[in-house]
């Protein structure tokens, strides 16, 4: 069976992380998702230090990571994570409301698994949530877990 890797999602809006959850929830995933609220939150628990040092090692199986963020923005949690050679391969999907091509092409400059407009229709927005969620949690094929010395 699958390693069922949790889905982290660093969202700091209360209502889109309401309908985030709601939509995963839809999806009946047996992954855990955990919530950040913000960059500096995020990278704590990638790194699993502060309120994070006691979680189980592994990555998640992605980060749904909200540009604008309190703290660290998203593209600098973005930066940090794929600089890192023991977390570059993690997925990141940039999930944002910003319709900026600065913004598109500043994620895929470093290096962005995929950029995903949140939909302004209920509908819309918990179907593209959906869909995330079977696709990366499930469907996507991740790399093999890297051999560690010691």
């Amino acid at each position: 069976m699958a390693d069922l890797r949790p889905i982290l999602l660093v969202e700091d809006n209360p209502r889109d992380l309401e309908l985030t959850l709601a939509a995963l929830g839809k999806c009946n995933l047996a992954n855990e998702v955990v919530v950040t609220r913000d960059g500096a939150e995020a990278l704590d628990y990638l790194h699993r230090r502060n309120g994070f040092a006691a979680r189980e090692p592994g990555d998640p199986a992605v980060v749904l990571l909200d540009l604008k963020l309190p703290k660290i923005d998203g593209l600098e949690v973005l930066e940090q994570v794929k600089q890192d050679p023991d977390r570059r391969q993690i997925p990141v999907v940039m999930l944002t409301s910003s319709r900026e091509e600065r913004d598109l092409v500043r994620s895929y400059e470093l290096g962005v698994n995929a950029f995903v407009v949140k939909p302004v229709d209920f509908g819309e927005f918990h179907a593209a949530i959906q869909d995330l969620g079977m696709f990366w949690a499930i469907l996507n094929e991740p790399p093999p877990l890297p051999r560690r010395a010691g």
